[in-house]
């Protein structure tokens, strides 16, 4: 049985202030539970008689066993899962420009919704992109939508958060961005590596960030002059940007 300050605690979770203060973050759900073990320190795997029957390679993580009714009460999706696991929050991943030196890179500039953040994680992790620069003002990717929308991809990308403009500059690479009044993607070259900007849902890539930026790519709709949506979903937006790139120099070194 839970306690009742073991289910404040968790329940506290879902926000950043309770993450932060707690220094823990929750994985809920089969996939993301078990993409994430081992990836962080475990503080507590929660789970119910089932699932632990269904698998019984958790007994190492000396689980406890919970109702569903206690998961519904902690649980901060909309459908309780079958399992929830409490980490510990890992020490901020520091900026290392360097370490982005020939590589592709994405940055986030303000990007609020906690599925957009989570499904660009994913994305960049089929992607083969293990590294998101982040503004400070970035949604936090330890927030609980954000970690199921990671699929787990989060056990395997670092988001390090920090100054956006400052961190573009400080890395040798060629920076893009979309913009309305850029170069179309599909006839514009691209380069092997460098630093691909998305920006905010609402009013896309701020002046400041947009400063550093060299190269200003639009996504065209299609056929051209065709009625259509007013913008894409910068998830969205992220994948076929970065398609664009790996397709371009798919094969090289």
């Amino acid at each position: 049985m839970l306690t009742n300050a073991q289910k404040k605690l968790i329940a506290s979770l879902a926000d950043v202030k309770g993450r932060r203060r707690a220094g823990l973050f929750t994985a809920e759900g089969t996939k993301c539970v078990t993409d994430t073990l081992g990836a962080f320190t475990l503080r507590q795997l929660l789970a119910t008689d089932r699932w632990l029957a269904d698998h019984p390679e958790a007994g190492a993580c000396n689980p406890a066993t919970v109702s569903r009714a206690d998961l519904r009460n902690i649980s901060s999706l909309s459908l309780a899962p079958d399992v929830i696991a409490v980490y510990e929050l890992p020490a901020p991943t520091p900026f290392d420009p360097e370490g982005l030196r020939g590589r592709l890179t994405v940055a986030l500039d303000r990007v609020q919704d906690p599925g957009n953040l989570g499904t660009i994680i994913r994305t960049a992790d089929w992607m083969g992109i293990d590294t998101i620069l982040a503004s400070t003002d970035t949604v936090d990717c330890y927030n609980p939508k954000t970690i199921q929308a990671t699929m787990g991809a989060i056990a395997r990308v670092k988001v390090v958060y920090g100054p956006l403009p400052d961190m573009l500059a400080a890395v040798a690479e060629p920076v893009y961005g979309t913009f309305l009044d850029g170069t179309d993607i599909y006839t514009s070259p691209l380069s092997p590596s460098g630093i691909i900007v998305m920006g905010n849902e609402g009013s896309g890539i701020s002046p400041e960030v947009a400063s550093h930026v060299d190269r200003r790519l639009l996504i065209p709709s299609w056929p051209p002059g065709r009625p259509t949506s007013e913008s894409l979903n910068v998830a969205t937006a992220t994948a076929i940007t970065l398609s664009q790139f790996i397709s371009r120099n798919y094969g090289q070194d």
